[in-house]
């Protein structure tokens, strides 16, 4: 059976070193393309408590043969390390009856040293367990961890309890869904040493961390407030499945990732060489002045750790009268990052400074330029729904028909002196008129 179609040798390698650090083995790299002697995957491993190397061999071809196990044998043979090795060959394709007979060879004739052979139906089996989808050469990562995404109820009611004239225990049905977006999280280390005939000119020792979307494309950072949620809460993770099936949702979403770990890698060691490329200006042997532009390489970055997760993305809609509230955040359990807020902008103008003042007639938030008091109840009620007349040359505000027809009727009923008492800055500004027309 025959795998990854698509897919060049090389990139069948690279592709490998995802399935074996997500299955577990530590320290996982590729060996340089040329001169690898048979070894195109150096990686760890602990059994019984020892830590053991592991030499492999990547075959991206329909069948394998007895040279190629051959090859793989003499690699770990040649290896230069102190403690325990054993080999492995991996291929998209499968092994010959010769392959697989000098395997058992070495076994029980040989020297001790152990070989592993994977073939493609292994393969699927591997990459399936460890997360990744593996169909015709599209190479996806898949993540079953998500950050937790806390209880949806509360910080809606947090944003109402901001707004005057709404009781949080009033709030209607809060209906609340989760996207969960997916993001990678890469620990690395920059060791760059750069010499010439006088020796080392230039040093780059550093360690740095990207956090990055992991369904964009291409790769981008992401911004501060999201990436201090990130970076704090790293290891507060649970299972996919049991987030989606959490009470509250009405409705979950995944978004995929778009890349596979070693686009990610890639990503981050371009952007390494970017930020530690520099010219360095030096003095020579024979006292003449040399600048060296200073490239770190591939070899000079090592990827210490690659972590994807999800981020639960909560958007909870509640439904007041005519209007309905969104709230959208990024969360991980208690702590979120807003994301858009309705429920705390007036929905007249967009203003989101507080006093906010919620109208129980239609439903409306408001700032102070669009909420009045209502003349009969004497409770807020906005200028977008109020009824309105005017008594003694000033604008009254009615929830309905009615309030204004019953205020209209007893206003009638008043002696003159106490109609005008509808507008007292007018009585006032009267007042003050006839007491200067009296000192003249």
């Amino acid at each position: 059976m025959t795998v990854l179609d698509d897919l060049s040798g090389l990139e069948f390698e690279s592709l490998m070193v995802d399935v074996f650090r997500n299955y577990g083995y530590e320290n996982v790299r590729q060996t340089p393309k040329t001169g690898d002697e048979g070894r195109d995957i150096l990686m760890t491993e602990s059994v019984n408590g020892q830590r053991q190397d592991v030499v492999v061999e990547c075959k991206h071809m329909e069948q394998v043969g007895r040279e190629i196990v051959q090859k793989l044998h003499s690699a770990v043979i040649t290896y230069d390390y102190s403690g325990p090795t054993r080999g492995m060959v991996v291929t998209s394709g499968t092994y010959t009856a010769q392959a697989r007979e000098y395997v058992e060879k070495v076994k029980t004739n040989g020297d001790g040293i152990e070989i592993e052979l994977v073939d493609g139906n292994t393969l699927l089996d591997i990459a399936d367990e460890t997360g990744l989808d593996l169909q015709n050469g599209a190479v996806e990562l898949i993540c079953r961890r998500t950050l937790p995404p806390g209880d949806v109820e509360s910080p809606v009611t947090e944003q109402f309890e901001a707004i005057k004239n709404v009781a949080t225990i009033d709030l209607g049905r809060i209906e609340s869904t989760a996207e969960f977006r997916p993001v990678v999280t890469i620990e690395t280390h920059t060791d760059a040493q750069f010499e010439t005939s006088v020796g080392c000119i230039h040093r780059v020792n550093e360690r740095d961390t990207f956090h990055i979307h992991g369904d964009h494309t291409p790769p981008q950072p992401i911004d501060s407030p999201l990436r201090q949620l990130i970076s704090g809460n790293a290891y507060r993770t649970l299972e996919l499945a049991d987030a989606k099936e959490q009470d509250g949702f009405v409705d979950t979403g995944v978004v995929r990732f778009r890349h596979a770990e070693s686009d990610f890698e890639a990503w981050a060691v371009d952007q390494l060489q970017k930020k530690y490329t520099t010219t360095v200006e030096y003095t020579g042997d024979n006292n003449v002045d040399y600048e060296k532009e200073c490239v770190p390489t591939e070899s000079h970055v090592s990827i210490s750790e690659l972590r994807s997760v999800y981020v639960p993305r909560i958007r909870s809609e509640t439904q007041l009268n005519e209007y309905t509230y969104t709230l959208a955040y990024d969360a991980v359990g208690p702590d979120r990052h807003i994301v858009d807020n309705e429920i705390t902008r007036c929905v007249h103008c967009d203003w989101s400074w507080t006093p906010l003042t919620y109208c129980d007639n239609c439903g409306s938030i408001n700032c102070w330029r669009h909420i009045r008091t209502e003349r009969v109840d004497n409770e807020p009620v906005c200028t977008d729904c109020a009824v309105t007349e005017r008594f003694a040359l000033r604008k009254r505000y009615f929830y309905d028909e009615d309030n204004r027809g019953q205020f209209r009727h007893e206003y009638e009923q008043r002696p003159l002196h106490r109609q005008l008492l509808e507008n007292k800055p007018l009585i006032a500004g009267v007042i003050l008129v006839i007491a200067l027309v009296a000192l003249l």
